[in-house]
């Protein structure tokens, strides 16, 4: 949503300045310590506030949760609706931290019934079983994680459920994987796979590449390596946010 006011407005400066701190401040500080997984996580917004988020989720002992969502539009609009989800969904797994099912089929009502026709989000939530090395996860309607397997293998993990608020009638499915040691998991916005120059796109086999190329490193290395090649390949011109997940399994 644009701001009408002029953007040298001092008062309009400070609240820019507020909205980007509260909602850096939303974002995970630090991933969560876990015996089989190492995880990291980075979002780079295209303005002083966006509609992508990641989180990590408590869901019991040794269970964890971590999401990567992007929600329609840019700017305010998309901000305070991200932040809406992202409160709804740490209330819903608070309640049902076994059920990630009921979880988003909550989640999708109540962005259905509290938001605007035409606007959605697309969310990928992973549940991670630390001592089983069991992924369960449900894909809705955002671009396919990828597993990368330590002897080659891509494995995409394809949508399970249509996107988030966009239908008042809404099911989804669960999807399981295992990830192995050294076996790697990345979930990005399309903002990374979107990203242009000169009408080309970054695209996913560049990501592929990408990843491949940094895979030796610490998945807080990766992250970082990875949205630096983004930024180098478009200049430093950014017109999406940038959000970037990525885990290794010890």
């Amino acid at each position: 949503m644009a701001i009408d006011r002029d953007a040298s407005d001092p008062h309009t400066d400070r609240e820019l300045r507020i909205a980007r701190d509260v909602q850096r401040r939303l974002l995970p500080q630090a991933a969560p310590a876990l015996e089989s997984l190492e995880l990291a996580a980075r979002c780079i917004h295209a303005r002083s506030v966006g509609g992508d988020y990641y989180d990590f989720l408590e869901l019991g002992p040794r269970s964890t949760g971590f999401v990567l969502a992007d929600v329609s539009g840019k700017g305010f609009h998309a901000a305070l609706l991200m932040a809406s989800l992202q409160a709804h969904l740490r209330s819903q797994c608070s309640a049902a931290p076994g059920d990630p099912l009921r979880v988003l089929r909550q989640v999708n009502h109540m962005l259905w019934q509290w938001t605007d026709p035409g606007h959605f989000a697309t969310l990928f939530l992973g549940v991670w079983a630390d001592a089983s090395r069991k992924l369960s996860y449900v894909n809705c309607g955002h671009n396919p994680p990828l597993c990368l397997r330590t002897g080659g293998e891509v494995e995409a993990l394809a949508a399970t459920a249509t996107v988030l608020g966009a239908f008042e009638h809404w099911e989804c499915s669960l999807g399981r994987t295992r990830l192995a040691p050294g076996d790697l998991l990345v979930a990005y916005s399309d903002g990374i796979t979107e990203a242009m120059r000169s009408g080309e796109t970054f695209g996913e086999e560049r990501l592929l590449a990408a990843l491949r190329g940094h895979a030796a490193r610490t998945p807080e290395e990766i992250v970082a390596a990875v949205l630096a090649d983004v930024q180098r390949f478009t200049d430093g011109e950014q017109s999406d946010d940038l959000t970037l997940l990525v885990a290794r399994a010890r």
